[in-house]
């Protein structure tokens, strides 16, 4: 038997009446660090990169492998979950209450041009309500988790607590969808609204990491324009169990229901005595745009992938 199948029985147990979901989340962790290891022996370039759409995104031979073995995992140990993953969208579509979201690599444009930040997501939903998350640096072998209603943690089960943030010198994560192009007035103006907000708007190219940062207080607020669903969830679950708040841009709690594979939705995220700051920023922003988000909201209920994935 290989190490991988090996590794693949250990630990992980199958969904039943009465779910445990610290054991869940206990074998989301395991896969993630079993893929984190797999990125990171690659790490020095010995990995191929293909052009993934149109909007300058790649795909790596790193993606692939690390998606294959995740999704490995988690069809042997969870047989009766569907799973909706990063490159090969939707699988084991069998009506399950209980949907796995895999971002294998999330930062494929960092680890192509040799910038170590990147992260592996996985969330566990149920009913379209996320009740797992974990993510996984592997570069820097560092893992974050949380349990809907029961807490984050980081490592191998410390309590993840949000340390305070910077209350004069605010630092903010802006993050867009692949699809949001360089005249997009919306996204201009929002950006130009943070710049003189805060000390320092970061891009990272991977949410996955701005969620985790802002989970541990390295960061005051998260700012996202028609982003992704499957580096969204897991990440919105482990800083919002730290007690981030999570709004649309016009105020209104968000909903966190995985909603499909589009690019439509737009969200503030930041602890709640920052919130009403950021957004009377992007309120300003919006208005001096003159322009409303696009996009179609999101519908309840509606959990199918809707579009291609990013």
């Amino acid at each position: 038997m290989t190490r991988d199948r090996a590794d693949a029985r250990k630990g992980l147990v199958v969904d039943a009446a009465g779910a445990d979901l610290g054991a869940y989340r206990r074998a989301a962790v395991e896969a993630a660090e079993a893929a984190g290891r797999l990125v990171r022996d690659s790490f020095d370039g010995a990995f191929t990169v293909e052009p993934k759409g149109a909007a300058g995104d790649v795909v790596t031979s790193l993606d692939k492998e690390a998606e294959k073995l995740i999704t490995g995992r988690l069809r042997l140990a969870f047989p009766s979950h569907d799973i909706v993953s990063e490159e090969s969208g939707a699988s084991c579509e069998q009506g399950s209450r209980w949907t796995w979201l895999v971002d294998p690599l999330d930062g494929s444009n960092n680890i192509v041009v040799g910038l170590p930040i990147v992260a592996i997501g996985l969330t566990l939903c149920r009913d379209d309500r996320p009740v797992v998350g974990v993510i996984h640096e592997p570069l820097v072998g560092r893992t974050w988790s949380a349990e809907q209603g029961a807490g984050a943690w980081r490592g191998a089960g410390k309590p993840l607590r949000r340390r305070p943030g910077n209350a004069r010198h605010p630092v903010v994560v802006w993050t867009q969808g692949y699809g949001v192009g360089s005249t997009d007035q919306v996204a201009t103006a929002v950006r130009l609204g943070l710049a003189g907000y805060a000390r320092r708007v970061l891009e990272l190219w991977a949410p996955l990491c701005g969620w985790a940062m802002l989970a541990r207080g390295d960061v005051e607020a998260i700012v996202g324009y028609r982003i992704g669903e499957l580096d969204l969830h897991g990440g919105a679950l482990i800083a919002s169990m730290t007690g981030i708040e999570i709004r649309e841009f016009d105020g209104r709690p968000f909903d966190l229901r995985f909603n499909g594979l589009g690019e439509s939705r737009s969200l503030v995220a930041a602890a709640p005595e920052r919130m009403p700051e950021v957004l009377e920023v992007v309120s300003r922003a919006l208005s001096e745009g003159n322009r409303a988000p696009s996009g179609p909201a999101v519908r309840p209920g509606s959990a199918r992938p809707s579009g291609g994935p990013r």
